[in-house]
């Protein structure tokens, strides 16, 4: 029977460098002998919920604060049953672009609905499924707004939230890591992709080890 997997999760804000770091990662990891490593994002990675990721983050839509934790819930429910949970149990090494953290940090932070019902909410959507290591990147918020911009797409409903929004998410971040600093690790976002990959291999070190 294969050892259980890990469950590595990248957090930020829009514009943090989440996509670049967890592709990273993932390849360092591979490099550094671990022999199956897969890379998923939220919401998405399964078909179902990859239609809800449609629906949330669709401009044209109108979305209630509790509906829209309830459809980032329900996507994550599908992600966990339909392709974590199955990974994990295999042995292999998932690094997930965004978790319950971020329901916690833009839904009960953010859109005020409280950091504790969401995850009660959340603890029930993934079957109590936590993650073994998060990696929080931390970046300015006009440096994020910076990179969103340079991207070329049109921003999606939350990325066009005004900057008193992110502001809350960041300070839902940083209170979540202050209370579990041994799972979430803060990165310096603001630093060369090579040097934030870096800090990211030190932050799981241990997990390689154990």
């Amino acid at each position: 029977m294969a050892a259980r997997g890990r469950l590595i999760t990248v957090e930020g804000v829009d514009g943090a460098g989440k996509t670049t770091l967890a592709t990273g990662l993932v390849e360092a990891l591979r490099a550094r002998g671990v022999a199956r490593v897969e890379a998923l994002r939220e919401p998405g990675g399964v078909a179902l919920a990859e239609r809800v990721r449609a629906l949330v983050v669709d401009p044209a839509l109108r979305c209630d604060a509790r509906a829209e934790a309830l459809l980032y819930a329900a996507a994550r429910a599908q992600l966990v049953v339909e392709r974590l949970e199955p990974l994990l149990a295999d042995g292999a090494w998932v690094v997930l672009d965004r978790f319950v953290d971020s329901s916690l940090a833009y839904q009960g932070a953010a859109r005020g609905l409280g950091v504790e019902d969401v995850r009660a909410l959340n603890a029930f959507a993934t079957g109590g499924l936590e993650p073994d290591r998060t990696l929080l990147l931390e970046v300015e918020l006009a440096t994020g707004r910076a990179r969103q911009g340079s991207r070329g797409v049109t921003p999606d409903r939350l990325e066009r939230e005004a900057e008193p929004f992110f502001a809350a998410v960041a300070d839902g971040y940083a209170a979540l890591a202050k209370t579990e600093p041994e799972r979430i690790r803060r990165l310096d976002a603001g630093s060369p992709p090579a040097e934030v990959l870096a800090a990211a291999l030190e932050a799981v070190a241990d997990l390689l080890l154990a």
